[in-house]
């Protein structure tokens, strides 16, 4: 199930907004509805995030998106939908019931830091548990080791205006997870900060989201900030959602021209990973065979190295081609002193990664899971059409429409076929 879950949201500002909802759904127009005093702010919006996902909503001034995170708080209702929290519709509750959800589910990290400059860092950290009710003693403790996390730890007994603006924007996490809520909200939270540190608070986000499981909905206007955090990620404008997907979704096939140009100057590279690029292997020994059997395969595929593998697919390495030549030539019946370790990524990793691997190794590089499993391989030749793709979408002029796909050849499926 997934912890948050938004179903048809609508949110208008002005007199009679159930009929502004209403005449939405008939095909009027936002700026008709403007020129009545209508303000439509959002307008159908739907998504869902699963447990343990960062989920972006980017969008430019105006499109919608705070408005958007208000609504899965409860600072504001909705004029239509719902907005569902592990389930629970947040949009039927009032009083006690949405401070619970509030206090127990959700925490939220604001742009402005939102501390209070009478009170140390470390007050500002518990501050959230103050109001719940918790003693002081346990309120010190959490705090401290939210302090801890974001490496603040020993700044307790400082005040704000002691600190710079990224350690500020810290100390704001930090009472976002001293707080121990499922839910983290974050409303351009990175935003006021500059693009160094701004860089460094990314970074810490996404080592504390892998460490620490939490669910982050983050509201950004910035795409390269969008692409680098959201597992994934929802474009508004005027209200709308125009696109859902992954990262590479969204590069590799914009919605319309808008997101089209949006994404035109991003560098590629960087969000595009080995998963995208990789092949499957046109052929794979068992760990169980000889030189002979690599010389064979290597000759009848043309290959410069094959890679070895288990029953399990599990990696054991690669025999290049003059290593198994040599190997035949001395009579050797086994790969003893002919394996070797070729370079290996994880599927996650970015295409700019690749070419220092690529450059110094002779033989393709490995793409296998945590477990070593081989997913697939990168020769060279794959990797530089890469580059030629990735050069031809940047360069492809915005007002024709989306930039074209990326060569189906180098897009596969991650399982191993040739490794059966």
């Amino acid at each position: 199930m997934s912890l948050i879950e938004l179903s048809e949201i609508y949110k208008v500002f002005g007199r009679r907004p159930q009929r502004a909802v209403a005449r939405l759904r008939e095909g009027t127009s936002r700026e008709e509805l403007r020129a009545d005093g209508l303000t439509p702010a959002v307008i159908d919006a739907s998504f869902s995030v699963d447990p343990g996902q960062i989920f972006v909503v980017m969008g430019l001034s105006g499109s919608g998106k705070s408005t958007l995170i208000r609504m899965v708080n409860g600072l504001l209702e909705p004029t239509s939908g719902a907005v569902l929290i592990d389930g629970e519709d947040i949009t039927k509750l009032e009083g006690r019931g949405l401070r619970r959800v509030r206090r127990e589910r959700i925490s939220m990290v604001f742009q402005h830091f939102a501390l209070l400059p009478h009170r140390t860092v470390g007050e500002n950290a518990a501050y959230g548990l103050k109001v719940r009710g918790l003693n002081r003693a346990d309120r010190e403790q959490r705090a401290d080791h939210a302090l801890e996390l974001v490496g603040l730890g020993g700044w307790g007994g400082s005040y704000p205006g002691e600190l710079s603006g990224g350690m500020r924007q810290r100390v704001g996490l930090a009472r976002a997870l001293a707080a121990e809520t499922d839910i983290m909200l974050m409303d351009e939270a990175f935003s006021a900060l500059d693009p160094l540190i701004r860089r460094e608070m990314q970074d810490q986000l996404i080592k504390l989201q892998h460490d620490l499981g939490k669910t982050i909905l983050f509201i950004t206007h910035d795409l390269n900030e969008a692409m680098r955090l959201g597992d994934r990620i929802a474009m508004m404008r005027d209200g709308r959602i125009v696109q859902q997907g992954t990262a590479e979704e969204i590069l590799n096939d914009p919605a319309n021209d808008y997101v089209a140009q949006f994404v035109q100057d991003v560098d590629r590279t960087r969000i595009l990973t080995a998963a995208s690029v990789m092949e499957n292997p046109v052929a794979v020994l068992g760990a169980g065979q000889g030189p002979r059997a690599a010389h064979k395969l290597m000759r009848e595929n043309q290959l410069n190295g094959i890679m070895v593998v288990d029953r399990n697919h599990r990696l054991h390495g690669v025999v290049s081609e003059s290593a198994a030549a040599d190997a035949v030539a001395a009579g050797r019946d086994d790969l003893a002193g002919v394996l070797e370790q070729p370079a290996k990524v994880t599927p996650d990793t970015a295409v700019a990664d690749l070419f220092a691997a690529s450059a110094h190794s002779a033989t393709p590089i490995a793409v296998v899971d945590a477990d070593q499993t081989l997913l697939g391989v990168i020769a060279r030749v794959t990797l530089l059409s890469a580059l030629g793709s990735v050069a031809r979408s940047a360069a492809s002029d915005p007002d024709i429409g989306s930039p074209p796909a990326p060569d189906s050849e180098l897009v596969h499926d991650a399982t191993v076929k040739g490794a059966r």
